[in-house]
């Protein structure tokens, strides 16, 4: 059962790591216990949106992680079911539609993609390079990491991002059997020449939010230019909590929800880490360290309640409202109220989370140099304990 449709089950699905809107069943962003990583989008295009109910965006997120034990095989998943079912439905809950389709990022230990829909369309493209970086609006994979002392020259590495609009342009991987015929029979392209789907897919009028968002990308580009061949998964939360470039949102009534950088080596006895949030505004969160092991110790803190009656879930929906807020959330949420009203205690406390985030970021380093190994019960508590600490700093 996935937030609208039901679909048929796989006959084996994978362990999975997921931030998620709380109201629906798929995710915004996560990975799996073989070290792949989806995220996801919004993006409009000339095909029409489907505002009839059948998969979001988010679902394909969760299912490609569930049934994708690699980046390619995720990416198989997801346009197969996309080309089955369709994606459709409201992706807020409110009782106005809010209806897009979808661009996502996926990453394994080897290679990286990114996947751009219009309807039941789509193209993909792989990453080019050694090392393969990729950083949407809110989340960010990096493989292998850049851990070393001397950094590897900027050739060596590929880097690739997305904001809300499509990007994929001439360089097509692979591609929808009928994108091209589809584009022809409306009147989007004659056939001639080289065909980019960006170009031939995107609105001709643009409104105003992917105006802002061919900015926000721009600016995306810039900043994995400027750090190429020296990129860590400290560069990326950094990028994730540039304001000035508008990847980390805060104002005119949106905030960026949840964050996510993932560390993904190529030595398969390196674990993969996934740094989350699990709270709004990465410019004002810590990223905490979170590995597969066996074991796992549940974190109830950054899981937000359940509810008989959901209005999620009753036909009409979202004609009521509930409180989804998990408890790390709503402590995170008066301590941004802090930082507002008292500005010497906000630094403080900042200052204070940055110092938590350091040493988490510090741990994981040695871990993957090999300078340390962790009892396999140290790193199942590790998440929860970071959690922990950080409710403790808000209290």
């Amino acid at each position: 059962q996935c937030t609208y449709l039901e679909i048929e089950q796989a006959e084996r699905t994978h362990a999975v790591v997921l931030s998620r809107p709380a109201w629906l069943w798929g995710a915004e962003m996560g990975a799996n216990e073989h070290g792949v990583c989806v995220g996801n989008e919004g993006v409009w295009t000339r095909e029409p949106l489907g505002e009839d109910e059948a998969l979001l965006g988010m679902d394909l997120v969760r299912l490609g992680l569930e049934r994708g034990s690699s980046a390619r095989e995720a990416l198989e998943v997801i346009v197969a079911l996309l080309e089955r079912y369709g994606q459709g439905g409201s992706c807020k809950e409110e009782p106005v539609p809010f209806v897009y389709h979808n661009t996502f990022l996926l990453a394994d230990r080897a290679e990286a993609w990114v996947l751009e829909t219009a309807g039941r369309y789509w193209a993909a493209q792989r990453i080019r390079g050694e090392r393969a970086l990729v950083v949407p609006g809110g989340w960010g994979a990096l493989s292998p990491p850049s851990l070393t002392h001397t950094p590897p020259p900027a050739f060596a590495e590929g880097s690739r991002n997305i904001s809300n609009q499509l990007s994929i342009g001439r360089d097509i991987t692979a591609e929808h059997a009928g994108l091209r015929q589809r584009a022809c029979s409306q009147g989007w392209w004659n056939g001639d020449g080289e065909f980019s789907f960006a170009e031939v897919f995107s609105l001709t009028h643009q409104p105003a939010r992917m105006e802002a968002a061919k900015a926000r990308y721009r600016a995306g580009k810039e900043l994995l230019r400027q750090h190429a061949g020296h990129i860590t998964a400290e560069t990326f939360m950094a990028i994730l909590r540039d304001k000035a470039s508008g990847i980390c949102v805060d104002s005119e009534g949106f905030r960026t929800a949840g964050s996510m950088v993932s560390v993904l080596p190529r030595d398969p006895t390196l674990p993969c880490v996934h740094f989350f949030t699990a709270t709004p505004d990465p410019s004002r969160s810590v990223f905490k360290p979170f590995v597969f092991v066996a074991g796992l110790k549940p974190a109830p803190q950054v899981r937000s309640p359940t509810f008989r009656d959901d209005p999620a879930k009753k036909v009409p929906r979202f004609q009521s409202t509930v409180d989804r807020r998990h408890e790390l959330y709503r402590r995170h949420q008066a301590a941004l109220e802090l930082m507002e009203k008292d500005q010497e205690r906000g630094q403080k406390l900042l200052q204070t989370l940055q110092d938590l985030e350091k040493q988490g970021l510090e741990g994981m380093n040695a871990l993957l140099a090999g300078t340390v190994a962790p009892r396999p019960e140290e790193l199942a508590d590790l998440f929860f304990d970071c959690v922990e600490a950080e409710m403790k700093f808000y209290t």
